[in-house]
This record gives structure tokens, sequence and C-alpha cells, in this order.
């Protein structure tokens, strides 16, 4: 293949096959390991991954995870320049299989040629404002207050002590 496209083209070809090939296991690692035979990654354009799903139900589930699936996306492929997630619901046939809902994807491509930004908020990205889309500061943004909070929210007192050491560590070892 190298011969026919070009060596650059052939890596690209495998970082974005790695890409939709991680979905499974992303899911899994965020709990919802029985998405992925609901769901499938569509597209990815001008930074935003495009997921599809064959139920509102679905949806909803991702939603509640799309901040942690933002992240995982941004930290395996981070030369990707991944800034968002938008979930699209879609349409499967009988044998599961995702059929293409041919409106959405008129409205996608319509909002993709109009969109040449490369800076994407919640009221302006190319795949249109009826996409829920999530664009979340990378995990070096998070505050000592709010991982406090989370910290504190936990009931095991020994898991609770055990990272409250580890971010003190941790800590130590960022001002070295």
């Amino acid at each position: 293949m190298s011969a026919l496209f070009g060596d650059n083209f052939v890596k690209e070809a495998h970082k974005h096959s790695k890409l939709f090939n991680s979905w499974e296991d992303i899911t899994a690692k965020n709990g919802i390991a029985a998405a992925s035979a609901h769901s499938r990654i569509k597209n990815l354009e001008k930074g935003i991954l495009l997921i599809e799903m064959d139920h509102p139900g679905w949806k909803q589930i991702l939603q509640t995870k799309q901040s942690k699936l933002l992240n995982d996306f941004r930290y395996r492929f981070p030369d990707m320049n991944i800034c968002g997630i938008a979930l699209m619901l879609g349409k499967s046939d009988k044998n599961g299989q995702f059929t293409e809902d041919s409106e959405q994807s008129k409205e996608i491509n319509n909002q993709s040629d109009i969109s040449n930004q490369s800076s994407v908020s919640a009221n302006h990205h190319p795949f249109g404002s009826q996409f829920d889309v999530s664009s979340v500061p990378p995990d070096n943004s998070l505050t000592e207050t709010s991982v406090a909070a989370d910290i504190e929210a936990i009931k095991d007192d020994e898991l609770k002590q055990k990272l409250l050491s580890l971010g003190q560590a941790i800590a130590e070892r960022e001002k070295v």
C-alpha cells in the first residue's frame, strides 16, 4: 500500500484505524462496555469525534460519560487533536448494522462545509446545533478544589487516605 499511496497516507490510515477500533476498549474502561454493541465512532472531522448510537437510551448513557470518554481519546490519541464529542442518534437494521440517516448526514455535511473554524464551541461546531458536543479542557486544568471535593465524596476511609498519600507523593515529585 505504501507504494500506491505513500508512507504518510498509510500512517494516517493506521492511526484512524486504531481510533475507530478503540471504541469497544474505551467504553469498557468507562464501565459502559455494553454501549459498544449499540454505538460506534462514525467520523472524526475538525477535532470532533462523531459517535452514533441506535437508541436514545444509549445516547443518555453516553452523555453521562462524555467528558471521561473525551479525556480517554485525548490521552490515547494526542496527535489527533480531538477537542469534542458529538452524539448522534442513528438507525440500525435488523442485523444490528447501522444504516445512514440521509437527513442527518446532509445536515452534518452542510455544517462541515460552512464551518472552517479551528475552535469549537457548544453553539457552533461542524455538526450543527442538533448534536450534543462536549468540549472539555484537558485533565491538567483540574483544580485542587475539585479534586479535593471528589476525594471527600469517597466513603471508604482507607481508599481516601491512599489517594491523599498518592496525591502528596505526586505533588512532591512535580516540585523537583
